[in-house]
């Protein structure tokens, strides 16, 4: 459909075209009665002289249907109602047959007329509606306000071939344009009253021309109001001359507008209130999960430390040198406990706040996963260790440091999670210019709902309450390697344990 909207009647009625159509129509068929008349009884033709007026009354309306009624009975009684070629009639009852003729003309035409108007009216109704709901299916889907806002202003500025304005209080409760069309591009078009738009913000009432309150107005002012509230006022310009009266049509267009407006505006504005109490609360929680993880993380190895210090503080004498290698071991434990927390925490802070910067270098995967060895290895305790990387990898462009750190959390976590005596393997494989770990353990495993859950932030499976950590580790993984360019995930191992896996771009 087109984008302008027609209202009310568009056809001049006292043009001469559709009387000139309507005169040559009955002198044609009258043409055509007088060559074969003979075929017609006077009833007859008296009917057929009805086609005029049914054609123009559909076609033009109730004018040139009468005009086609009038010149048909006078075409009638000049060249078929004796005496033939006069106007007068010396038969009474043709008298009467003239008058039933333009009593059915008149009562056919306008039957037609209002046939004409109602078919009209429901196209435009039809056009009307198209619009809005191909409009409504534009902003639903829209979550940017001024987009939103800006696509409506352009609807009604396009329908109407007017300026049209949306207006919305800003921080200080003041009502400015928010979205405009025709506004700007021309320079002598009016500008909406404040004190209007004021007064209909506040009264939620429609104003200005065409209504009954400010009607010497060049806006038309409605305001933008659902059941709670009043959001806005809309204002559409006029081009005609003040004190002019709005149609019908125009006004279910400008008010169904003006709904759509608000309900667009309470719903994003529900929508950003909802996220940020949807923020708030993940906020509240997260800050919660990480105080009560922290204070448990760092009070167990503080009170390691403290209780390895204390005991060789106050007992130095009388330790043996094996007792002191163990207090020391554990107090070494503790420490790297805390630094490994300090370290997921900072690194949490880093991602989280964009501030995290990949110092790329060509690197050798065994140094990489060597490094990480030496870190986890008094924690392996009687575990087995099995590594498996092949002579013939190539170097990898990667963060070595941050590299290191994602497998010493995974190597930290097999050992956690998988009792003394089983076996935590660590193959390594180069395939088509991804290089690919697999850290796999013998422990307890998880579910395959838990897949991707365990590299949520804080996330801690039912299954692994006894064991202590803070559901940092494995988010800050996922976090580096995308940051590479790369993906890990995890998946249940056959017949036990876990299989996590990482895949990384060889090149930069």
């Amino acid at each position: 459909m087109s984008d302008t909207v027609v209202y009310g009647d568009h056809v001049n009625k006292y043009t001469l075209l559709p009387y000139i159509i309507v005169t040559l129509m009955v002198g044609f068929m009258t043409i055509i009665f007088w060559k074969v008349g003979y075929a017609f009884t006077l009833v007859n033709l008296a009917l057929l002289y009805l086609l005029p007026v049914i054609v123009s009354s559909v076609r033009w309306g109730l004018a040139p249907s009468f005009y086609a009624a009038a010149i048909g009975v006078t075409a009638f009684d000049y060249f078929f109602v004796p005496p033939i070629h006069r106007f007068t009639v010396l038969d009474i009852r043709y008298v009467v047959s003239f008058g039933v003729y333009l009593a059915v003309a008149i009562f056919t035409a306008g039957l037609a007329a209002r046939l004409r108007q109602r078919v009209r009216e429901l196209s435009e109704r039809e056009a009307i509606t198209s619009a809005l709901y191909t409009l409504s299916i534009q902003v639903a889907a829209g979550r940017d306000l001024d987009t939103v806002l800006g696509e409506i202003v352009r609807h009604a500025s396009d329908t109407f071939g007017l300026p049209a304005a949306i207006l919305l209080p800003d921080a200080a409760g003041h009502l400015t344009v928010r979205a405009e069309e025709g506004l700007q591009s021309h320079g002598d078009a009016p500008i909406p009253e404040s004190r209007i738009v004021d007064w209909v913000y506040r009264h939620g009432r429609i104003a200005g021309y065409g209504t009954n309150q400010n009607r010497d107005s060049t806006f038309l002012y409605v305001p933008l109001k659902t059941e709670s509230n009043v959001h806005g006022v809309m204002c559409i310009g006029q081009q005609q001359s003040p004190n002019v009266n709005v149609g019908t049509a125009r006004m279910r267009i400008v008010q169904a507008l003006a709904g759509l407006a608000a309900v667009c505006i309470a719903r994003i504005r529900f929508e950003e209130e909802a996220k940020i109490a949807h923020l708030s609360a993940e906020s509240e929680r997260l800050r919660t999960a990480l105080l009560h993880s922290i204070s448990h993380e760092l009070r167990t190895p503080l009170a390691t430390i403290l209780g390895a210090v204390t005991g060789m503080t106050e007992s130095g004498d009388i330790l043996s040198p094996d007792d002191r290698r163990e207090l020391l071991s554990t107090i070494r434990e503790g420490a790297l406990r805390m630094n490994r927390l300090v370290t997921n925490l900072l690194g949490m802070v880093r991602m989280e706040s964009g501030m995290l910067q990949l110092n790329k270098r060509w690197c050798d995967v065994s140094d990489i996963v060597g490094v990480a060895l030496r870190q986890i290895g008094d924690a392996l305790q009687h575990r087995t260790m099995e590594v498996n990387i092949p002579d013939n990898l190539p170097a990898i462009a990667v963060d070595e440091i941050l590299i290191e750190q994602v497998l010493v959390n995974l190597l930290s976590n097999a050992i956690k999670y998988s009792p003394d005596g089983s076996l935590i393997r660590l193959d390594c494989m180069e395939y088509d210019g991804i290089m690919t770990l697999c850290i796999r353990d013998e422990g307890m495993g998880i579910r395959e709902d838990e897949a991707e859950k365990i590299f949520e932030k804080f996330y801690r499976s039912d299954t692994d309450t006894s064991v202590p950590g803070t559901g940092l580790g494995l988010a800050i993984c996922k976090g580096i390697v995308e940051a590479h360019g790369g993906e890990i995930f995890a998946r249940p191992a056959e017949p036990q344990g876990t299989m996590i896996t990482i895949r990384l771009p060889v090149g930069d």
